[in-house]
């Protein structure tokens, strides 16, 4: 999404105010796709603030993901907050500054929306706090039914000795 800022940059305090839709898809990040059920909404402002432009603003919408225990997928609500300095790419940048660098009268907001997202999303999502998962052993899931597996786990330096128990026991 296209920002015109050939106003905002004539006029030193001169504030936009955002209020659009960003359509992704989808997005793959770190070994998981994140599907948006429907477009982003970004509300906020860009402010000059005679030296630079300030963007702050709130990314709210919903996406669908895999529960990292059972592997269902689900819905869930995206969040987070945007906060970027813009600078033209003709102005003055340090090189350790974290901006934006954006060229003419134009910022794209959806590498900046995308940039955000991946830095606020999470490592792993769950269906519920309580999720049972899937059994390790056969695959169940766990949270519609129970499984004949089991599931007694043995300290591998006493398996041996568990071993031997169960062979005398047997005979």
């Amino acid at each position: 999404m296209i920002v015109d800022l050939s106003d905002i940059l004539k006029n030193d305090e001169e504030t936009i105010s955002l209020n659009n839709s960003i359509d992704l898809s989808s997005l793959e990040f770190m070994g998981e796709d994140f599907i948006f059920t429907k477009p982003l909404q970004m509300v906020g402002t860009i402010r000059n603030n005679s030296k630079n432009l300030e963007l702050e603003a709130e990314v709210k919408g919903e996406m669908q993901v895999r529960c990292a225990r059972c592997a269902k997928e689900f819905t869930t609500p995206v969040s987070y907050p945007v906060s970027e300095i813009l600078i033209r790419e003709d102005g003055e940048i340090s090189p350790d500054s974290d901006v934006v660098i954006f060229s003419g009268y134009e910022v794209d907001l959806t590498e900046i929306v995308v940039n955000n997202f991946f830095m606020n999303v999470e490592g792993r999502y769950l269906c519920k706090e309580d999720c049972k998962g899937l059994c390790h052993i056969c695959g169940t899931d766990l949270n519609e039914s129970q499984c004949d597996c089991e599931t007694d786990t043995i300290d591998p330096r006493w398996a041996a000795l568990a071993e031997i128990i169960k062979d005398t026991t047997t005979e």
